[in-house]
């Protein structure tokens, strides 16, 4: 009887091992997300997060309240509330035994005198103009390395940014005698801040009027990071920036933000743009890796949270021509809720603070905090991607097959930008591929350096590589990444071997270039109509059976959610979008919404010029990606088949919320 147990406790230990082996590598195995539990009564709506010396971690709340938690790591949490009354905490800090907040309208030191704790000292350190507008939000501060702080205030939104409380849309200084000195504007959601270990500011954008993409900008003083609605307070005499609308209206006309900076001197091109829905939706906060380690393979690195995501990005920076630029990558999905805050735990950990309310998000929790922790394995990843003078050098976290790294049809570069205009957003455009003209594997297998024909400078480019695996024959956890090329690094070219030349049989060809969609007729809503879409009404029709107009809400919503109609019915829809983001309305098969969310989204870098409406027999009827403030009429024929369908936007991150039902009767 034991030999047979122990027999079968080794086969197990085989299959199992073998198991282990076989499945897909997953973003778990090497960082573990851990959720630390929130009392019913407490709604911890994150706006800040601070972790003290002694390991407790403080919460701000978007309800104005500041919680302490001990024991957040393992075990059972205790939570107490240190300070509540504030407007809206949307950042937190601790030094030298005080907290440091911003609300909405001020910055604001808490204190706990008698060491009861609770706070009961609250110092206004500096006001905040306000107009009454709901998107003033604040945020920070941060504090440099000469103690003082930095803050940064949204722009008022009245269908476009505009700042119009002062110094809204601004970086603003906050020294230690209680002074204020503006810095820099031109930010329009600047959510999240980061002072470097370089002593150097960081800012991070959302898509939204003048910016194309989400983006990470270095700031310094006089620096226009792009929107206009701060440009308001210019003419203010301790303004270190002169620019005016006027200025800025020269270049109004969907140019690529690299070209409008050749003209205003005082536009901060991005370090590293996020492409819109290819890496996320909303960047929120910055977080630099100064565990030396502790968190993995990326020590000096950067994670970037993403709001509408709930997920992390990582970024890497290098200085070319002494200005900052880089590259991002996927790194961590899978957050509870909208991931706001990022911050390192005493272990190493990461500390992530969520809200979602009214700020829709994939993850499906109002609020949630949980960390991240580093499993011990490192994965297989693309380490870091740095430009050279003809291309781009690959450092991987471990070595390459050298067979497969060699291997030109692994590869694929393409290069693309965004429109700099007025308007909300932009569709990608001037996407073009880049001629693999050289690959050079390092004798350790870690490196990889790619020669590239048609680098452009001030593009974002992809790299990506399919079926890529390591020495240790595991493949690629995240095969892509986006570097934005702000300026191509002077040096010497490499001299290519015979053996190290990609040849024109292998080189990727050259694809009919995407031309540059204008300002007044853009890719999102070319007029060609198709079987789908039907834009008249069908010349065999009297009229309508029944007319649907259908319009959206913020946060991701239909105004409309529940439709009824007749199988086989004549229908005219009407659908407006009412929001200040781009939307679609697709009609699919019954269960069929997650599938075609999800083919969308893999559409890349093709999606915007398809309307993100994949080739599915499952799409039955659709708009195409509508405009704020537009409209778009469409006519169909009612399934016969009566049911449930569901009518999404496509767009990608807005399709597993943004859903509708149409009951189809007989």
């Amino acid at each position: 009887m034991k030999i047979f147990a122990g027999l079968f406790f080794l086969v197990f230990l085989v299959f199992d091992g073998n198991a282990q082996a076989t499945r897909p590598q997953a973003e778990a195995d090497y960082y573990a997300l851990k959720t630390i539990s929130i009392p019913e009564n407490v709604k911890l709506e994150v706006g800040g997060l601070a972790v003290l010396p002694d390991g407790r971690v403080a919460v701000s709340t978007r309800r104005g309240e500041i919680w302490m938690i001990e024991n957040p790591y393992e075990g059972e949490p205790r939570y107490s509330r240190f300070a509540s009354g504030m407007h809206e905490t949307l950042g937190l800090n601790y030094r030298d035994g005080a907290f440091y907040c911003t609300q909405r309208g001020e910055l604001t030191r808490i204190t706990d005198t008698d060491n009861d704790g609770r706070a009961d000292l609250f110092e206004t350190l500096y006001k905040f103009d306000l107009s009454g507008n709901y998107h003033e939000y604040a945020y920070g501060p941060l504090f440099d390395k000469n103690g003082d702080m930095y803050v940064t205030l949204n722009v008022a939104w009245i269908g476009y940014g505009e700042g119009l409380a002062k110094w809204h849309g601004w970086l603003l200084k906050i020294k230690k005698d209680g002074t204020m000195e503006p810095i820099a504007t031109g930010l329009r959601s600047p959510a999240g801040i980061m002072v470097n270990s370089s002593n150097d500011i960081f800012y991070a954008e959302n898509q939204g009027d003048w910016v194309g993409s989400g983006r990470v900008t270095h700031l310094e003083k006089g620096d226009f990071a792009g929107n206009a609605g701060g440009l308001r307070w210019t003419k203010e005499p301790e303004s270190p920036v002169k620019l005016t609308r006027e200025d800025l209206a020269k270049v109004d006309n969907g140019q690529p933000m690299f070209e409008a900076a050749k003209v205003i001197k005082e536009l901060k091109l991005p370090a590293v743009w996020f492409p819109h829905t290819l890496m996320g939706i909303s960047t929120a906060d910055i977080l630099e890796d100064t565990t030396q380690g502790a968190f993995g393979p990326f020590a000096g690195q950067y994670f970037v949270s993403d709001q509408g995501h709930s997920k992390i990005m990582r970024m890497t920076l290098e200085k070319v021509n002494g200005k900052y630029q880089g590259a991002c990558y996927p790194f961590r999905e899978g957050f509870a809720s909208g991931l706001i805050r990022l911050r390192f735990g005493l272990d190493g950990s990461v500390f992530g603070g969520m809200t979602s309310r009214g700020w829709s998000s994939t993850g499906p929790e109002l609020y949630a905090l949980q960390r991240l922790v580093w499993t011990g394995k490192v994965p297989f990843e693309i380490k870091t991607v740095q430009a050279r003078p003809d291309g781009f050098e690959l450092e991987f976290t471990s070595p390459v097959n050298k067979t497969v790294a060699k291997d030109p049809a692994h590869y694929e570069f393409n290069g693309f930008t965004y429109h700099y205009h007025h308007q909300y957003g932009s569709e990608i455009i001037n996407s073009e591929k880049c001629t693999l003209k050289g690959i050079i594997v390092s004798d350790d297998g870690k490196k990889v350096r790619v020669v590239l024909d048609n680098l452009r400078e001030g593009y974002i480019h992809e790299v990506k590589l399919t079926d890529f695996t390591g020495e240790n024959g595991l493949p690629l956890l995240h095969n892509t990444a986006y570097y934005t090329l702000n300026a191509i690094p002077s040096g010497e070219k490499v001299t290519l071997t015979e053996s190290q030349m990609v040849h024109a049989h292998h080189a990727m060809a050259m694809p009919e270039k995407t031309p540059a969609a204008s300002p007044a007729k853009t890719a999102t809503t070319p007029a060609k109509a198709t079987a789908k879409r039907q834009l008249k009404m069908p010349a065999d029709w009297k009229q309508p059976d029944q007319v649907i107009a259908i319009g959206t809400k913020p946060g991701l919503k239909f105004d409309i959610t529940e439709l009824q109609a007749k199988a086989g019915s004549k229908i005219k829809l009407v659908f407006s979008n009412n929001d200040d983001m781009t939307h679609n309305l697709v009609l699919v098969e019954p269960g069929a919404a997650k599938e075609v969310g999800d083919q969308a989204f893999n559409l890349g870098l093709k999606g915007s010029q398809m309307n993100y409406i994949p080739n599915s027999a499952k799409v039955l009827f659709h708009t195409n990606l509508i405009q704020p403030g537009t409209s778009e009429t469409i006519y169909f024929t009612v399934p016969s088949k009566p049911g449930v369908y569901t009518y999404l936007c496509t767009y990608p991150g807005h399709a597993m919320i943004m859903q509708g039902t149409l009951r189809v009767t007989k």
